[in-house]
């Protein structure tokens, strides 16, 4: 499905719009359908960062059929010559063969190292990182197992799958606040990162928009969500910045902060 790249190097990256859930899900669908398709002009590459659904799962021969206009324009935007890749997040993370083979994405389930514009990147969804989190990551490894999968498989859709989005809605509104794990996320996953070599760690997950600049080098940002903020990540000209899609000044820029952040922002 895949076509030749011929399109800028620009590079968006989005997560968090927790489709199939949460306030004006038809708005925030269509919102983010127009920004799909926006990039047709100029992206090279678009990331999405997990947890674009709030419920994923793929039964041999169902998938949750609320998705359908979101995935056209992903598929449309594969066939328009720009790659997307998708790192499953803790809200879908159960993903088969179904968005590599008839979407075209390249679907990671792990945390993923990139190059672009002569920028390391550091990709990741954000979830489970430093101490603390030590049950989370149990339970994590437990989904994850095939056993577990196969499992759940033997529950018709027709009960799977809303069953699913009750227990997603409410792991949602467990989602720590930004000021809560910001130093965590520094210390355990941003700093180690640059020490390795990366030039730059982007992910999701906490849904309050951030960029902040280390001093020492190397950019680190949170994406934000399409719950409430409306923001997505670019990379242009090697260059990261954090904007607003959906706002009076449209593509508004997050102003950057230094290190240590203003948490009160």
């Amino acid at each position: 499905m895949h076509r030749v790249n011929t399109k800028s190097q620009k590079v968006y990256f989005i997560s968090d719009a927790h489709l199939g859930s949460g306030p004006n899900h038809d708005l925030r669908q269509q919102t983010l359908i127009r920004f799909i398709g926006d990039l047709k002009e100029n992206a090279g590459h678009l990331y999405i960062l997990g947890d674009l659904f709030d419920f994923w799962f793929e039964y041999r021969h169902a998938i949750p059929k609320a998705h359908f206009k979101v995935l056209r324009a992903l598929a449309e935007l594969v066939e328009s010559g720009t790659e997307v890749s998708y790192l499953g997040g803790n809200h879908d993370f159960w993903c088969g063969t179904y968005l590599s083979r008839e979407v075209g994405l390249i679907v990671h389930q792990h945390p993923i190292v990139v190059t672009h514009q002569g920028r390391k990147l550091h990709l990741a969804h954000g979830d489970g990182i430093g101490p603390g989190d030590r049950g989370y990551r149990i339970l994590k490894k437990i989904l994850r197992h095939p056993w577990a999968i196969a499992l759940y498989r033997t529950l018709h859709p027709d009960l799977g799958i809303p069953f699913a989005y009750k227990v997603s809605k409410t792991s949602r509104l467990h989602t720590n606040q930004r000021e809560i794990v910001l130093n965590r996320l520094l210390t355990y996953l941003a700093l180690p990162s640059f020490k390795a070599g990366n030039d730059a760690v982007v992910i999701g997950h906490i849904h309050e928009p951030i960029h902040i600049t280390n001093p020492g080098g190397g950019d680190f940002l949170i994406i934000g969500d399409w719950l409430e903020n409306f923001t997505y990540g670019c990379l242009e000209g090697g260059k990261l910045s954090i904007h607003r899609y959906m706002s009076d000044d449209q593509g508004a820029v997050i102003a950057p902060q230094t290190w240590p952040p203003d948490k009160s922002v």
